[in-house]
C-alpha cells in the first residue's frame, strides 16, 4: 500500500502552493475510479485516480487527456470541475487529476426527492452547451464514435461472453435492423445521468465523470441519462426522472441544441441500454479474470437482468398484437420446505444474517458501503438457489441474433417476458421497473 497522504501532499504544495493535508477520505461513488476528498489550505479538492494501469486497460485515451478535455469545457463555459493539476508518473499515485471540490447533493435519490424546479431546464441546457464546444477545442486523442463499428463490438463481446441471452440478442438484431445514418459529430459526454451531477439550491452545479467522452451523436447523449436505471425508481418522469421528454428536449432546443429526432432517440435508448447490458456482464468478466476483484464488481455483474427486462419494454412494439395480448406461461414451482442438515440457502443465509447483525452496524465509510455490497450479493444467491433456473438460452439466442426467430413467432414475447420478470425477481427486486412490468403484463408476484 502507498502512503496515499504523503504523496498528495507533496503533489499539492508543487502544484498549488506549501499546505497541509487533512480531512483525506475516500468517496464511495465511482464505478471503476477512486475518489479522493481532502482539503489543503483552506480549500477542498477531490483526487480522481487509476490506482494502477490495469484499471485503465482497453480506454482510448488517460487521465491527461480525460483532464485536458475537462478543463476545455470548463473554459467554454460549461459547469465542469475546475482542474487545478494532473498527476505524473514520478507523482507515485497512478494517472489521474486534483479537482477543486464542489459543494453540493450527488445523491440520485436525495436529489430526486425534492428536485430544484429549474433541474430539467438545467439539463437540457447544459448538455447543449457540451454539444456546442468546438471541435477545434476538443483534445484529438477524443475518439469519433462509428455507430456500427460500435454495435458490431458489442456484437463480438456478448458473443465473447457466450452469446446466450436470449433479450440482449434480440436487441442486437434490432439495432443492426434500424441503425441511422451517421450525424454532425458532437463532443458527447457518454455518461451524462443522475449520479454523474452534483446539484444545489440553484439547481445544477456541476457535470462530473467524462472519462467516457467521444465524438458522435447528440441524441446518445440525450437518450442516456433517460434510461430507466437511470431514472432511480422514479419511472413515471422519463427524462432523468425529473420531468417529461417533451420538456427537456424543449429546454435543450431552447438552449441551442439541434432538433431532436425521436426515432433517433429511440434508437439511443436500446443502444445505451444494451451497452450497459453487456457493462453489466464485463463487470463480471472483470471480477472472474481478477482485474477487479472488489464485491461491488460481481454483483454489478448480476444487474444485466434489470436492462433485459428494459429492453423488451422498449422492443416488445415489434410483436403482433395478438402475441402483445398473449397471457404468460407459468414461473417455475418453488422449492420445496428444506429439512435435514442446513442447506447451501441456510448457510448463507446464517453469513449474511451475521454480516447484518455483527459487522454493518460499526463499520464507517466504504467500509459499509462494502458491507452492504456484500450482504446484496448473499440475498441474490439465496433467491438464486430458490429458484433453479438459468437465463442463458444458446439455441433461442442464435435464432434471434441470425434473424430465423423474430417477436412474431407464436408464444415467444410471453416467454420472454415471464423469463425476464422471474431473472429480475432474483437478481434485483427492488427494481422499480419490474413492479411496472409485472402489472403491464399481468403477471403475479
Amino acid at each position: 500500500m502507498i502512503d496515499l497522504s504523503s504523496l498528495l501532499s507533496a503533489f499539492m504544495t508543487r502544484t498549488i502552493c506549501p499546505g497541509a493535508l487533512s480531512g483525506l477520505t475516500r468517496l464511495s461513488g465511482g464505478a471503476n475510479m477512486e475518489s479522493w476528498a481532502f482539503d489543503w489550505a483552506g480549500s477542498g479538492y477531490v483526487l480522481r485516480r487509476a490506482p494502477s494501469a490495469d484499471y485503465m486497460a482497453g480506454r482510448p485515451y488517460g487521465h491527461a487527456d480525460e483532464a485536458a478535455l475537462v478543463i476545455a469545457a470548463h473554459g467554454a463555459g460549461v459547469k465542469a470541475p475546475e482542474v487545478v493539476g494532473v498527476l505524473a508518473d514520478s507523482d507515485g499515485m497512478g494517472t489521474g487529476y486534483v479537482m477543486r471540490r464542489v459543494i453540493a447533493e450527488v445523491n440520485p435519490a436525495k436529489i430526486l426527492a425534492d428536485p430544484p424546479s429549474s433541474l430539467l431546464t438545467d439539463l437540457g441546457r447544459e448538455l447543449a452547451r457540451i454539444h456546442a464546444i468546438p471541435a477545434g477545442a476538443i483534445p484529438d486523442a477524443i475518439p469519433l464514435m462509428d455507430t456500427a463499428a460500435a454495435l458490431a463490438e458489442l456484437k463480438a463481446r456478448f458473443l465473447d461472453y457466450g452469446g446466450a441471452r436470449p433479450v440482449i440478442a434480440l436487441a442486437i438484431k434490432w439495432c443492426e435492423a434500424h441503425l441511422p445514418p451517421p450525424a454532425d459529430p458532437v463532443l458527447v459526454h457518454g455518461d451524462y445521468r443522475m449520479g454523474n451531477i452534483m446539484v444545489d439550491g440553484d439547481g445544477l452545479a456541476v457535470v462530473l465523470d467524462w472519462e467516457l467522452a467521444h465524438r458522435g451523436d447528440a441524441h446518445e447523449d440525450l437518450a442516456f441519462g433517460c434510461m430507466t436505471v437511470w431514472r432511480f425508481g422514479r419511472i413515471d418522469h422519463p427524462a432523468f426522472g425529473v420531468g417529461s421528454l417533451d420538456d427537456y428536449f424543449a429546454a435543450y432546443e431552447a438552449a441551442g441544441g439541434a432538433k431532436v429526432d425521436r426515432d433517433r432517440f429511440h434508437f439511443w435508448l436500446v443502444y445505451r441500454t444494451l451497452w450497459w447490458a453487456l457493462g453489466c456482464l464485463q463487470m463480471g468478466q472483470a471480477w472472474r479474470n481478477g482485474a477487479d476483484p472488489t464485491v461491488e464488481r460481481v454483483v454489478v455483474g448480476r444487474r444485466t437482468a434489470e436492462q433485459e427486462l428494459d429492453l423488451l419494454l422498449l422492443l416488445e412494439a415489434e410483436a403482433p398484437a395478438d402475441e402483445r395480448d398473449r397471457a404468460l406461461p407459468s414461473s417455475s414451482p418453488a422449492a420445496p420446505a428444506p429439512t435435514g442438515e442446513p442447506t447451501n440457502r441456510e448457510m448463507v443465509q446464517a453469513v449474511r444474517d451475521w454480516l447484518a447483525e455483527e459487522i454493518k452496524p460499526t463499520a464507517e465509510g466504504h467500509g459499509k458501503f462494502q458491507v452492504a455490497v456484500a450482504m446484496n450479493a448473499l440475498g441474490i444467491v439465496m433467491r438464486d438457489l430458490d429458484a433453479g433456473f438459468r437465463a442463458e438460452d444458446q439455441a433461442l439466442s442464435t435464432a434471434l441474433l441470425s434473424g430465423a426467430v423474430t417477436l412474431a413467432e407464436p408464444g415467444l414475447l410471453a416467454k420472454l417476458r415471464r423469463a425476464a420478470l422471474d431473472k429480475c425477481a432474483v437478481d434485483s427486486p427492488k427494481y422499480a421497473a419490474l413492479a411496472r412490468a409485472r402489472e403491464t403484463w399481468g403477471a403475479q408476484e
